[in-house]
Order: structure tokens, then sequence, then C-alpha cells
């Protein structure tokens, strides 16, 4: 379906991602993680074509990603939708028509100049609050909303452009952890009951392990696992991190239960001392 061949990406003499190597062969939820500038948003990028690749090539279902250009470009960023860390809402714009900013591809210049959307184009974005549980806020301005909520409209205008594929920028690192076991469980239904695929960058092992079918471990602009959730153990993921014995999920957690049990084994350890 979606295959990334020795994709490469290059800063002048530095190299951001270097000949990645990724084959997606059905819908899946699939995490990327590693150390901020390991290339992982960089190959986000690519693959969604905000970024042009040095070298390789971007595939899917036969059709030659990394070299469209124009509406054809579009088309394919229509299709493989982008949330970002940071929302990249429209403060004070209405929550509704921040999420019908999903069809602006589809829509004439006129109509973008004025606002104006099909009645069931509306009705549409609504629904998508719904099922994202935050339909009572679509009149509120988006800056009124808290960062969770924000983040699960940012989902809502990419699954208005029905998208084939939807990548996340790091979706969860900017959100506590209750927002962010929401967002994740907002983007694994959207997996499951869609049939999309979800492509998303993470930091936390116990965020990758809970919600992905596959994880994708990055180092240095390689990739350098590739495997089951299961499969990975707290060896890989030093391995991953270029860590030492020191390494500990727990540091890193955005898992309630996780961050309890670690909060638990400090007192402990303090009660001790």
């Amino acid at each position: 379906m979606l295959r990334i061949d020795k994709l490469t990406k290059r800063f002048g003499a530095n190299t951001a991602v270097d000949a990645a190597t990724l084959d997606v062969d059905k819908p899946a939820m699939i995490g990327i993680i590693g150390r901020s500038g390991a290339g992982k948003s960089t190959l986000l990028r690519m693959i969604n074509r905000l970024a042009d690749a040095t070298e390789g090539s971007i595939t899917f279902e036969g059709r030659e990603v990394t070299t469209l250009t124009g509406a054809a470009k579009r088309a394919w960023q229509s299709e493989c939708a982008m949330i970002f860390q940071q929302f990249n809402l429209v403060p004070r714009l209405d929550v509704v028509s921040n999420v019908l900013h999903g069809t602006l591809n589809k829509r004439s210049t006129f109509a973008t100049m004025f606002n104006l959307y099909p009645t069931e184009d509306i009705h549409r974005a609504i629904e998508i609050l719904d099922r994202l549980g935050i339909a009572e806020h679509a009149p509120k301005r988006a800056e009124a909303l808290s960062g969770g909520q924000q983040q699960r409209v940012a989902i809502a205008r990419a699954l208005m452009q029905d998208p084939r594929i939807i990548l996340a920028d790091e979706p969860i690192a900017s959100l506590d952890p209750m927002n962010a076991q929401t967002v994740m469980e907002a983007l694994r239904r959207i997996h499951e009951e869609d049939g999309r695929t979800v492509i998303c960058n993470l930091h936390t092992l116990d965020t990758a392990r809970r919600y992905c079918d596959r994880v994708v471990g990055m180092r240095d602009g390689r990739i350098v696992f590739d495997g089951l959730p299961e499969q990975l153990t707290t060896g890989v993921a030093r391995e991953i991190y270029g860590a030492d014995a020191s390494f500990s999920e727990a540091a890193t957690s955005t898992e309630i239960g996780t961050l309890d049990r670690a909060e638990a084994a400090e007192l402990e350890a303090k009660a001790f001392v």
C-alpha cells in the first residue's frame, strides 16, 4: 500500500533522514519513536510532501508521490492528512470553522475568501466533532478550548479531508497524561473503525506499546528497529535512544498508571534514606 524506499533528506552537510525504507502492506497504526533530532518529523513531512526528499522515493498504491506537483500534490496532501504538535488551528475562529478548513483543497478561491461552506459539510463537521466527544464546543473560539480539546479539533479537521493516511507529529507531546490518553484513544479508534493508516511520532515507549500495531525506531536519521510492540524491550529502547543502563521508561511516560507507580517507587525510596 505504502512503500518508502531509501528516503533521504539532507540540509547542507547534515543528513536528517538517511536511506529510510518502510513498507506498509495494509492499514495499520504505526508508532515512530526516537530521541529529538532522530529524523521522525522530517520523515513525516516528506511523506506528506511538506518537504522534498533529497533522494529515494515514496509510492502509494503504485503511484509515485515524490514527483507530484501542483494539483496532484495537493490532492495527495488531502489523502495524507497531517496533525501537528501545536494544533495549527486559527485561534479566533470558531471550532466548526477550523474543522471545515479540512475541505480547503476541494473548494474554490471565491468560497474560501468568503468563508462559504455547503450545509452538508457543516453537518459532517459537527458529526465528526460529536464522534470525538467535543460537539458542544462547535460554536466556541478554538482558543477557548484546552490543549487536549484543541488537538481533537485538529484530528476532526484531518478527518474532514477523508484521508487514507493520517500522519500525527508528536500529537501528545504538549498534553497532560489524561488528555494524552484521550487523544491516543481517538487515533486508535479512527484506525480500527475507519480502516485508516495512522503513523504517529511518539517519545514514550509505553504509549507506542499500548496503541500501536507496529513500532519503528529511528536514531541519527536511520531506521534501527521495526517490529511488534512486544519486541520493544528496554534493551532495544536503550539502543534506539543511545542510552546507558540508567535509562528509565518511567521518566518519559505519559501513561497515568506508569506515572503513579514511578511516583510511589520514588516515595518509597525516599522513606528509606
